[in-house]
């Protein structure tokens, strides 16, 4: 007589188990040619981390070897392995040789680290999906048992990922000096750049999981400003940024950055007074930002729980991303708490925003609009308690940027659009978490709406 389990339909992965067989030779070679780096590799991979059987038993060689506090080189790998009988099945010594060859960056390693884990999780995720469905056809089981047995297993390892996040001082300070070395080997800034030098001299380029706003009264080039950003970070490191306004159209946008990367004015390109010269400049233009992984969304009325979905969305499809945008954050709408307090939506607003940039591990850049307390002094230079509504928008976010252009409140206020002069607009940092504050200078032309850096003489 067969066994219930016996009749249960097989369940077949169609598709290969998620793996990166690059990546676990890389950080084989890397421990092979600097035992050194095998203190981080072993705080987050485990054996079973790596899928390739082959990787697994050179991986437990060279822990057997550390335990055993034995020299790990490869003579040391290669006569472990072939006391175990295993060296032939590894591919010898040549294949322990040409890991080396492909040893990585000391510097590079806890990305090639992270890729394996990633891997790791999804296949475990895999494995307790199918044991779901496994489970749900054996009826001799009650549901009860079935469901408490599940809620175990899923538990045990949600609670597995989290204990990760719980780290002691030792392997924090390691952290910290890894990540120093890394910094000291790299000429480039610690964040993304924004292209314009004197900011990112002082913000060290926009950080990782930071919430950024950046306020200015209306006409103030707040919009602008960001588009810039948007246009000289995917220049610069060729990642998606997603542009969600609440304010202006989809069409209004391209209208401004073709403007700024043709020098059309905003006006002859709606009204479509072109000359033949400008055609040439315009179907190039148009044909470098459809290659650009530039995302608008103008969604009305949107909540921070819609830009997380269309974020998990971008992300599924893209695999990665670089920056978030939204312009702006007056015209956000919180679903969770309507209150007549307007104060305190926007504060749960901006707490949501943060924790958005912190679970993707992404910088978010969100325009404000100033109060117009500014209007009523002789000094008109915005400070941290003009932001409109704050609430928490100041205590939550780690840098303030402030907009200030003296034009702005004088009579050349008015652009001339057949003159491209050129305006100063500073950038107050009045709030930086991790460094220092000041003012930065920009050059704005109004006419296609562009910032620059200013020139040096």
């Amino acid at each position: 007589m067969k066994k219930f389990t016996d009749q249960l339909p097989e369940l077949i992965i169609k598709k290969p188990l998620p793996s990166t067989i690059l990546a676990e030779r890389l950080v084989l070679g890397t421990i092979l040619s600097n035992p050194d780096s095998l203190e981080l590799t072993t705080r987050y991979l485990t054996i079973n981390a790596f899928y390739f059987k082959v990787h697994q038993q050179i991986y437990t060689a060279i822990l057997t070897l550390q335990q055993n506090s034995i020299n790990i080189d490869v003579t040391t790998v290669t006569s472990f392995l072939h006391d175990q009988g295993l060296l032939k099945q590894v591919g010898g010594t040549n294949f322990l040789v040409q890991l080396i060859q492909q040893s990585s960056d000391y510097i590079n390693l806890i990305d090639y680290i992270n890729l394996i884990q990633d891997k790791y999780v999804r296949r475990c995720l895999i494995k307790l999906g199918y044991q779901t469905i496994r489970s749900a056809y054996i009826t001799n089981i009650s549901l009860e048992n079935i469901l408490s047995e599940l809620d175990s297993n899923y538990a045990n390892f949600i609670q597995h990922q989290k204990s990760k996040n719980l780290t002691s001082s030792n392997q924090l300070f390691s952290d910290v000096f890894f990540e120093l070395k890394k910094r000291a080997f790299s000429k480039n800034l610690s964040g993304l750049t924004s292209g314009f030098y004197d900011l990112d001299s002082i913000t060290q380029g926009f950080q990782k999981s930071d919430l950024i706003i950046i306020a200015g009264r209306p006409s103030m080039g707040k919009t602008a400003f960001c588009l810039n950003i948007a246009i000289n970070m995917i220049k610069q490191h060729q990642i998606p940024i997603v542009f969600f306004s609440l304010e202006m159209s989809k069409e209004q946008l391209i209208y401004r950055l073709l403007a700024n990367e043709t020098q059309i004015s905003n006006i002859r390109l709606r009204s479509g007074n072109l000359k033949k010269s400008d055609w040439k400049s315009l179907v190039k233009t148009i044909k470098f930002f459809s290659s650009l992984p530039l995302f608008i969304d103008d969604t009305v009325n949107l909540t921070a729980n819609d830009i997380r979905l269309k974020i998990k969305k971008i992300l599924f499809e893209q695999k990665q991303l670089g920056m978030i945008i939204v312009d702006y954050l007056q015209l956000m709408q919180n679903i969770k708490q309507k209150s007549e307090n307007r104060v305190q939506e926007l504060s749960e607003i901006t707490r949501i925003l943060k924790n958005i940039a912190r679970e993707f591990h992404v910088p978010i850049i969100v325009l404000s609009q100033l109060s117009r307390n500014v209007e009523n002094r002789v000094n008109k230079q915005p400070i941290l308690s003009d932001l409109r509504e704050s609430g928490s928008i100041e205590q939550d976010a780690d840098l303030v940027l402030m907009m200030y252009n003296e034009n702005y409140y004088t009579q050349d206020r008015k652009i001339n659009v057949d003159t491209d002069t050129l305006q100063t607009t500073n950038i107050i940092i009045a709030k930086h978490r991790n460094g220092p504050i000041g003012t930065v200078s920009l050059n704005f032309n109004p006419v296609y709406t562009k910032f620059s850096n200013l020139e040096k003489f």
